[in-house]
């Protein structure tokens, strides 16, 4: 049977988080639910010290000094406390579907594997969320289209591999072992996006291989208060946030002799098609001009970037 150690970081999810830690704590392959509370300003300390005093596998956590420190640093602390043999996570808005370790029991059996993803649903919690994100996200799977080999995740990720797909951190199940390969886990200055940029360095350093991606094996609670939700929807610009993304990949890139020329190129311009959207007007046209003369390949991908073109234009 699995050691599974499940992370969950709580942060303004009363309402939510009981839900989430249940529906981990349906699998004996669960061996301990992390809670790290984030110092919320709603109730959900208190949820979860009742959660922790009513399940042996609950344990509840915070920063050193109580403070808040965001999702990334949050999840750090969760895998510093992490003592089964594999991770997952889960945020606290959302939840596990029954079926979420099926595929894990017997890819695992092989060592070599040392991560597993799977496909995500959604679920509104209100009409007016239904209503207010339904064209963002609609029934849609979260997920890799198609079963690839792991030496073909990384690029894939990146957009370099055509309609490859994403993967969700709530669907990722990794050999805690193999996570040694990576210098840090969670970039703590991000606030946003943290997950995206340590799933991008992950699936280079470790060997991600597909589970279940055809039905969900976890679900993507939307509400009005998630911040993501808002990133995704356009109510907080996504350029704003995606630029730093990038920023921080592409200096992670430049610094990895391993990663091949082509690949850091590519990075590279889309950082820079970033850069591009979310420059004010006039120096936009000036950095589109500069492109055109030096690297009208780089630039003419960066218009073809969906994310890029719609902040353009």
């Amino acid at each position: 049977m699995m050691k599974i150690s499940v992370i969950i970081p709580v942060y303004n999810a009363e309402k939510y988080v009981t839900q989430a830690v249940e529906s981990a704590l349906q699998f004996d392959d669960v061996c301990e639910v992390l809670l790290i509370e984030d110092r919320s300003p709603d109730n959900a300390l208190e949820v979860c010290r009742l959660l922790a005093s009513k399940y042996e596998k609950v344990q509840l956590f915070q920063h050193p000094d109580k403070g808040n420190h965001g999702a990334g640093a949050t999840r750090n602390l969760g895998l510093e406390k992490a003592s089964g043999d594999l991770v997952a996570f889960l945020d606290a808005d959302d939840y596990y579907l029954p079926n979420r370790f099926d595929a894990e029991r017997e890819i695992f059996k092989n060592n070599e594997v040392e991560g597993v993803y799977g496909a995500l649903g959604v679920h509104y919690y209100s009409e007016r969320a239904k209503a207010q994100y339904y064209s963002i996200f609609e029934d849609r799977l979260t997920t890799v289209y198609q079963k690839h080999s792991p030496k073909d995740v990384f690029e894939g990720q990146l957009n370099m591999k055509g309609s490859f797909g994403l993967i969700h951190l709530d669907t990722l199940t990794i050999r805690k072992e193999s996570l040694k390969k990576m210098q840090d886990f969670f970039k703590v200055h991000l606030r946003l996006h943290q997950d995206t940029e340590f799933l991008f360095r992950l699936s280079y350093y470790l060997d991600l291989y597909p589970g279940i991606l055809d039905q969900a094996v976890a679900v993507r609670g939307v509400h009005e208060e998630n911040r993501i939700t808002k990133v995704d929807s356009g109510i907080i610009k996504p350029a704003s946030t995606k630029i730093l993304l990038w920023k921080e990949i592409h200096e992670w890139a430049i610094q990895e002799p391993s990663i091949p020329e082509n690949v850091k190129k590519h990075i590279a311009r889309t950082h820079r098609s970033f850069e591009i959207a979310n420059a004010p007007a006039p120096r936009k046209w000036l950095m589109i001009a500069k492109d055109l003369i030096t690297d009208f390949r780089g630039i003419r991908s960066g218009l073809y970037n969906i994310n890029f073109r719609k902040d353009l234009f």
